[in-house]
């Protein structure tokens, strides 16, 4: 629908372009990246506005690009059922700086926003209940950051004598093993263990 995308672009730009850092059509859907402190003030007008009438917010999730100094993108995807359209709605943010919690403006909203707190350590700016969604109260760290480690930081057990759950720090039991990628229907080059028990006639006559 690009025709449909680029008259609600230049709508967008035209009643609410003071807030719109950046317009462009990505993956068939307009996408709007807009300024944090706007950003509630755009997803009202898009929800209530009769020419957009964005009424489902469909999604909020976080993205990490650890290289620039707002690491963190907030993106909401919204579906309006009466004009058929989606669009795209992202904003900057960095591990201290909240964005505005929306759950006001789409209920559904609230775990999403949870699961980006937890998964990501986004701070929304009054959410009713920002705590962890998936993992437990007491884990460290965020686990879809680019910089948190494959391990983890600690390891769950329950303890029988204590008889609760305990944090320790991790202990592999091995350490990384290296994979040469080689598919075993193609074969390796070297001798498989047990191989060498096998005969030449034996090979032969198979």
């Amino acid at each position: 629908m690009p025709e449909t995308n680029n008259e609600l672009a230049i709508y967008l730009n035209d009643s609410m372009g003071v807030h719109i850092v950046e317009s462009r059509i990505a993956f068939g859907e307009l996408t709007l990246l807009v300024k944090r402190d706007s950003v509630l003030e755009i997803l009202k007008f898009l929800r209530d506005d009769p020419r957009t009438l964005f009424s489902c917010l469909i999604d909020v999730c976080g993205v990490d690009y650890p290289g620039r100094a707002e690491r963190f993108e907030v993106v909401y995807h919204l579906l309006s059922p009466t004009q058929n359209e989606r669009i795209r709605i992202k904003v900057t943010t960095d591990e201290t700086t909240p964005v505005g919690s929306c759950v006001d403006l789409f209920p559904a909203a609230n775990w999403f926003e949870r699961e980006a707190y937890d998964m990501y350590g986004i701070l929304f700016d009054k959410h009713p209940d920002l705590r962890r969604i998936l993992t437990d109260y007491g884990f460290v760290g965020h686990p879809l950051r680019k910089d948190f480690p494959l391990t983890g930081y600690v390891e769950v057990r329950y303890d029988d004598e204590l008889k609760r759950v305990v944090y320790e720090p991790v202990k592999l039991a091995q350490a990384f093993r290296r994979f040469d990628d080689v598919s075993p229907w193609e074969g390796g080059s070297g001798v498989l263990p047990g191989d060498e028990k096998a005969s030449i006639d034996e090979d032969a006559d198979r």
